[in-house]
């Protein structure tokens, strides 16, 4: 059973879908649903794939593919037929198509992603959310939800990861030893380190050596992300 907001997310879709060929950007799916925030989209689009109405085609952007639509939801103007004893010569192949649309593939490799403002590379300052977004090359995200954070500071800079730099990163609450994560510190400082952890403490360390690793009890660090890919401009 779907929701209202799912059933008119997914029509809303296959309308797109079938007018350009292209699945609709986040910003047009959240204006023509009336949210508030793009985050409210994500959260349909995962429930309408878990419930395997649609699929996200990897290392494309926008490339949202509809499995199966719900009952109630056939899109166009196909007649039912006469009878399921005697059908019109045409029905059979009509209620064939709405029962399993075929939409077109996607042809665009560009994704927009939520730009939450700066982050540092150096002493950790507060994490700003933002309502922007940026364009990003599908083949720089594998799965999942990603967002892009602006660097500041230099101590990443060993790393490759450079102040003005833009990290893409992976939404989780869980990384790695020695992965580079955005770490979250008492819950108002957020940080771009190697997380190491130690027993009951957790080191987030630098890759620049004027700087000094930051040790924390494991409680004050929360972990929001990992590093997936990086963007520069140059101008």
């Amino acid at each position: 059973m779907l929701t209202a907001k799912q059933h008119e997310l997914i029509r809303f879709i296959q309308e797109k879908l079938e007018e350009t060929g292209i699945s609709p950007s986040f910003e047009e799916m959240k204006e023509a649903l009336d949210l508030k925030s793009k985050s409210g989209v994500h959260r349909l689009i995962s429930a309408l794939e878990e419930r395997g109405f649609i699929r996200r085609l990897p290392n494309r952007a926008r490339a949202l593919e509809i499995i199966k639509l719900p009952e109630n939801s056939v899109t166009g103007t196909a007649r039912a037929p006469a009878s399921p004893a005697q059908p019109a010569a045409n029905d059979s192949v009509v209620a064939a198509h709405a029962a399993r649309p075929v939409a077109p593939e996607p042809a665009n490799d560009i994704i927009e992603v939520p730009l939450h403002g700066r982050i540092a590379a150096g002493a950790p300052i507060e994490a700003i959310e933002g309502q922007s977004s940026m364009p990003v090359p599908a083949a720089l995200l594998g799965p999942g939800d990603h967002y892009a954070l602006e660097v500041s500071g230099d101590s990443m800079i060993e790393a490759g990861i450079f102040d003005g730099d833009f990290a893409l990163v992976k939404r989780t609450e869980t990384a790695r030893d020695g992965e580079i994560v955005v770490a979250l510190v008492d819950n108002e400082e957020a940080t771009l380190k190697y997380l190491r952890k130690e027993g009951a403490m957790v080191r987030l360390d630098p890759a620049n050596g004027s700087y000094e690793p930051q040790v924390y009890e494991a409680g004050r660090v929360q972990v929001q992300g990992k590093l997936a890919g990086l963007l520069r401009r140059y101008h």
